[in-house]
């Protein structure tokens, strides 16, 4: 019962970490357009240490790794603006007629 309670809370804190990422990505756009490669490579380094503490049967390193994982995943993704609509009804000058 207690392994079971343990995983549970682990997948509740993992699925907290999309929300945080969005939120992080939100707060510091700048640092992200320049830091891209660095976010990439701790995403990787976590995946190998995710499947390394699998392996190892470890848990807690195993929800740790994925928890800064998808951080940094989510925080990664960054939204683009939508292009300015044209104004349908705006007014056609005498030079466009």
């Amino acid at each position: 019962m207690g392994d079971t309670l343990n995983i549970i809370i682990g997948v509740v804190i993992l699925i907290l970490g999309v929300p945080i990422g969005n939120y992080l990505a939100k707060l510091t756009k700048e640092e992200l357009k320049s830091g891209q490669k660095w976010f990439k490579l701790i995403i990787f380094i976590c995946l190998i240490g995710a499947v390394i503490s699998l392996i190892y049967r470890n848990d807690i390193f195993l929800f740790e790794f994925l928890f800064i994982a998808i951080v940094t995943s989510r925080s990664l993704k960054i939204k683009k603006q939508k292009p300015a609509q044209k104004n349908k009804f705006r007014k056609v000058s005498a030079r466009e007629k």
